[in-house]
């Protein structure tokens, strides 16, 4: 028993080194096209398991906020709620009924809904019909736009009471001042309470159509039912027009240190400035310089200096947050109030260290080796695959992205980091929040 059970282990452990070594080698096939009336369609073929995943993507997200903060996401928060015929209650039991999961959500450059079903005839007719209305025929009802209304309140109220969450709004804000990423996802409480029905039916109409979408999906179907499948979703939708090209970032001209009081023994800091967008030429290179700098946990450098050496904080990182135009750098960590200006002075330190020097010979093959050791596990899953098909089609990335994934991280030289990091940051702008060293309960609320 206990040979056959050593056996077992072991053939199991071939089997997923097998498996990895061919991931490694190559993502998924990506097919794609466009539906008649315009929509974007990205598509895996995943016959191994009798399920198939969908996320549909709408260039929606709170950057189209306008002088509403929150509309997006209240947009999208409803359209689970009521659709077509049924009410909230009646579509959630009709998905869950047949165990089909229907989810949503929205960001600064995107609004999505996605589903995942069975490919049995009884629950995959169910769940495209469903989410066929969700996506063209969401009925907004007054009593769950106040529901949803309220939670967001709610919400932004707790925010209130969470260092991290004031350092973060405070921060987006300071890095991007009157470009459309500098709206609170969540809104504001004068924002959210003046929001109509009017205004959600308008924000549909408007990005909620065929030309503004991509439907990504991997699943046991092959090419013809994954055509006629994209036209089902797609049918119902207006062709409208793709959403108006966002204003460029532009770079910070100075620093600009903040120090928001509030009563926490520790201090959130976070420090940054516009960082890469999606697609970038140095997307690369940056991703694996980072990874060295501050995004490899408790063996990056900004760990090694800020908790190892000196014990200023838990936890320090650093990463970049590329989206359709450039996204913020961050570094960040917490730290006791009394040691707030030590922790940025060595983060500061070490990052222009990096931009000086780069990265080690050993630490960029150690760098890569577990970027491209850890990558097969990222596209291991049909979720996990759907989420890159829909990235990929939004922002118009090449087909091959996953399969050049592995060769692009192994091509990055620290020289190319060295001369990235240089041309790309300048720490001596760097926009720094730091949220604490409050006396009372009274300060900060």
């Amino acid at each position: 028993m206990v040979v056959k059970m050593r056996l077992s282990v072991l053939l199991g452990l071939l089997l997923i080194g097998l498996v990895t070594a061919q991931a490694v080698q190559a993502g998924p096939k990506i097919e794609s096209w466009q539906t008649a009336n315009g929509a974007s369609v990205m598509f895996v073929a995943a016959p191994d398991l009798p399920m198939v995943d969908i996320r549909v993507v709408f260039d929606a997200g709170s950057a189209r906020d306008s002088d509403l903060p929150g509309l997006a996401v209240l947009t999208n928060a409803l359209l689970t709620d009521d659709a077509g015929q049924w009410n909230a209650d009646q579509l959630a039991e009709r998905l869950e009924s047949l165990g089909i999961e229907i989810g949503a959500g929205a960001r600064r450059d995107m609004a999505w809904v996605s589903i995942r079903s069975l490919t049995d005839p009884a629950a995959y007719q169910v769940a495209m019909s469903s989410l066929a209305a969700v996506l063209a025929e969401p009925r907004f009802e007054e009593a769950d736009l106040e529901r949803n209304r309220q939670a967001m309140q709610v919400s932004l109220r707790r925010g209130e009471q969470n260092p991290g969450t004031v350092a973060k709004k405070a921060f987006w804000k300071a890095v991007f001042g009157s470009h459309p990423y500098a709206i609170h996802s969540g809104g504001t409480q004068e924002s959210l309470a003046a929001i109509t029905r009017q205004d959600i039916l308008a924000y549909h109409k408007r990005y909620y159509v065929a030309k503004n979408a991509t439907v990504a999906i991997v699943g046991a179907l092959d090419r013809a039912a994954a055509e006629t499948l994209a036209e089902q979703l797609a049918s119902g939708l207006p062709v409208g027009e793709p959403a108006a090209k966002l204003p460029e970032v532009g770079p910070l001209n100075a620093a600009d240190m903040q120090d928001i009081a509030f009563p926490s023994s520790q201090s959130h800091i976070l420090m940054g400035q516009p960082g890469m967008r999606r697609g970038d030429p140095d997307y690369f290179i940056l991703y694996v310089g980072n990874h060295i700098l501050g995004g490899s946990g408790l063996v990056s450098q900004l760990s090694e200096e800020v908790r190892e050496k000196r014990g200023l904080s838990y936890s320090v990182y650093s990463y970049f947050s590329p989206m359709r135009r450039y996204g913020p750098f961050i570094m960040g960590a917490q730290t006791q109030n009394a040691k707030v200006e030590e922790a940025t002075e060595v983060m500061r330190t070490t990052l222009k260290r990096f931009i000086e020097h780069g990265p080690t010979e050993d630490e960029l093959t150690a760098a890569k080796r577990n970027i491209t050791g850890s990558f097969p596990l990222r596209i291991a899953s049909n979720s996990n695959i759907v989420e890159y098909l829909a990235m990929i089609g939004f922002y118009g990335l090449p087909l091959d992205y996953l399969d050049a994934f592995v060769g692009k991280v192994e091509s990055v030289t620290g020289e190319q980091i060295r001369d990235a990091f240089k041309r790309r940051l300048k720490p001596d702008n760097f926009v720094t929040i730091v949220v604490g060293n409050g006396q009372s309960s009274e300060q900060g609320s």
